[in-house]
């Protein structure tokens, strides 16, 4: 849970590097809040106002989580484009991010105090 509400103090940061377990775990904290949400609005019979909200909310630290993980591959956060590119950008993506720490990438992208 702490990476999670480290996205918020960090939600503009897209400098830097995530490690892949900083970057995991606030994707799993983000996709089971989403579940959630999406259950209760259908017990509870609203349209989707709730997760949708949730996730506008949440583009923005999850575009600088992304931009890290990448910077921490030693990649730029312009990668992330590639989500544009129908189902073959998203599993370019799905790969890159569980790829490992590049040790060269530090002088580029040096890790954040």
């Amino acid at each position: 849970m702490e990476h999670f509400t480290a996205a918020f103090s960090n939600f503009a940061n897209f400098s830097g590097r995530a490690t892949r377990t900083q970057f995991w775990m606030f994707m799993l904290v983000y996709f089971l809040i989403i579940i959630g949400l999406t259950i209760l609005e259908v017990v509870i019979g609203l349209p989707t106002i709730l997760s949708s909200v949730f996730s506008l909310v949440m583009l923005v630290p999850s575009l600088s989580y992304g931009a890290r993980r990448l910077h921490d591959m030693g990649r730029s956060g312009w990668w992330q484009l590639l989500i544009f590119i129908p189902i073959l950008g998203f599993i370019i993506l799905l790969v890159m991010f569980c790829m490992p720490t590049k040790p060269e990438s530090i002088e580029a992208y040096p890790p954040q105090k």
